[in-house]
């Protein structure tokens, strides 16, 4: 049996949303939300990797886990290689989720579909994607596609990520959700291979693992998790959670 864990990079360096993960959200930092969605994925341990005291404590003080790594990481796929060292050095936990920290309205379902693909041997990486229903995402840079064949119903074997609007001709397009479970030899095979010239080309890290011939399947979940970026996305999210809690569908 598989024997997952999550863990989540987390770094105070944003430039359009200053302190972003402690930006509070329904009287908690955002941070501690997207911990608090991973704990109710119920498919493993959860862990914080960070380089900030002030985020460590915030995760403390929920009655979290956080670990400190290096201030240096390019990306999070090489923070959490770290922190998983410190916290699995014996190698018990085979599959490693790792979950943006910008995502504080991400569906626990979604996090536990994603090791799915990993019970097939012959998958590296999984990751997620949702059906594009609003037309102006379609031509936005910032949404990256994904690009697939399908192999079953709702999963299809990665061919491409792209920030252009792809692929053409009739169909749906799909937006790519920045979650990564990955095998644990790929996690850190996958640390170790330079950046690519089309992950360079185009800024999508995952791209490193494709030009690597590395398998990554894609998992269609419902709806795309809202990630924050900006002023106006901490806005739609704490409207979001706020609603929800009122509602009483998250505690």
């Amino acid at each position: 049996m598989p024997d997952p864990i999550i863990l989540i990079p987390s770094r105070l360096a944003a430039t359009r949303l200053p302190d972003k993960p402690l930006a509070l959200i329904a009287g908690e930092p955002m941070i501690v939300h997207v911990w608090r969605r991973a704990i109710e994925a119920g498919i493993g341990p959860v862990a914080v990797a960070t380089d900030s005291e002030r985020i460590a404590d915030a995760i403390t003080r929920a009655g979290g886990r956080a670990v400190m790594t290096r201030a240096d990481h390019l990306n999070g796929s090489s923070r959490i290689f770290e922190a998983l060292a410190r916290v699995d050095p014996s190698g018990r936990h085979d599959i490693i989720v790792n979950v943006q920290g910008d995502l504080p309205t991400i569906d626990p379902a979604a996090i536990a579909a994603s090791i799915g693909p990993l019970s097939e041997a012959g998958v590296d990486i999984a990751t997620l994607a949702c059906v594009i229903s609003r037309e102006e995402e379609k031509a936005d840079p910032s949404v990256v596609k994904a690009i697939g064949s399908e192999i079953a119903p709702n999963r299809l074997r990665a061919l491409y990520f792209t920030r252009a609007t792809a692929p053409t001709g009739a169909g749906p397009l799909l937006h790519h959700i920045g979650l990564y479970a990955y095998r644990r030899a790929a996690l850190a095979r996958y640390v170790e291979l330079p950046p690519s010239p089309l992950e360079l080309r185009e800024r999508l890290e995952q791209l490193r693992a494709i030009e690597a011939d590395m398998r990554i399947d894609i998992i269609i979940v419902d709806d795309v998790p809202l990630g924050v970026d900006t002023p106006h996305d901490l806005e739609r999210a704490r409207a979001v959670l706020e609603r929800r809690f009122a509602s009483g569908e998250r505690t």
